[in-house]
């Protein structure tokens, strides 16, 4: 992983530096395109230089994917209300267009949403009663817990403990839809912790997993996939729906 992260920061300085050069090149030539044109519209300078090289129309595959699975089976389900611990803004955007959502965070967000209440509290002991919230999700968020990297206490046991909440407050018959990191375990502090599937469903063990999909260290989705498949992942991304009996 940081030898990953540093050929990454090596790529992104490389293009900064012929970015540099070529900025410059087009800004003289467009200066000069700009006064012929007789147009008297004022340039300021807002370099983009990131955006000519190869592959920078990119997206992230763990959030796109995973928010895409999660939102499917809120339109099929359509629940009444649905609770959201922590996801994405992008998730929240797309979830508060057919349904009601409480969102659980330590930082709560503004965002004009119809059908979003933000709700200030913790992923450890959530305002919310044993078996009482019947539409669930925790996406990319489990694996932060613990680490301090959002102002959250310090827990060894971080995921575990959040993942012990989840369980406590879904109700009989609702429906949990989790996703995390999977693959070797490993904790990259303070950004993240990697688990194996087998440790996750260890943690739900009084929940019954419907299914799970996958992204794969290839960025590509796997639909129906086995948790088994991932487990030797460096950084793969498991979505496991479970519902309590």
């Amino acid at each position: 992983m940081l030898n990953k992260v540093i050929r990454k920061i090596w790529r992104t300085f490389k293009i900064l530096i012929t970015g540099v050069f070529w900025y410059s090149g087009d800004l003289l030539k467009y200066r000069r395109l700009l006064k012929s044109s007789g147009q008297s519209l004022k340039l300021r300078l807002f370099p983009q230089i990131f955006d000519k090289s190869p592959g920078s129309h990119t997206f992230d595959k763990h959030y796109v994917y995973m928010d895409r699975w999660a939102f499917k089976h809120l339109l099929k389900v359509q629940p009444a209300e649905h609770v959201d611990v922590g996801s994405s803004i992008r998730f929240l955007s797309m979830a508060t267009t057919m349904t009601k959502v409480k969102f659980v965070d330590i930082r709560p967000i503004k965002a004009d949403f119809e059908n979003l209440e933000c709700v200030e509290g913790n992923i450890l002991k959530m305002p919310f009663s044993d078996s009482s919230v019947k539409s669930l999700s925790c996406l990319h968020v489990a694996e932060h817990i613990g680490l301090g990297r959002y102002g959250d206490p310090l827990d060894a046991e971080g995921t575990k403990n959040a993942c012990r909440e989840l369980e406590r407050v879904l109700a009989t018959g609702g429906g949990l839809y989790f996703a995390l990191p999977i693959g070797k375990q490993a904790v990259y502090f303070n950004a993240h912790r990697v688990h194996s599937p087998k440790t996750i469903l260890g943690y739900f063990k009084n929940l019954r997993l419907r299914e799970f999909c996958a992204v794969g260290d290839d960025g590509h989705f796997y639909p129906s996939a086995k948790p088994e498949e991932f487990a030797n992942s460096a950084y793969a991304c498991g979505m496991f729906r479970f519902t309590k009996l």
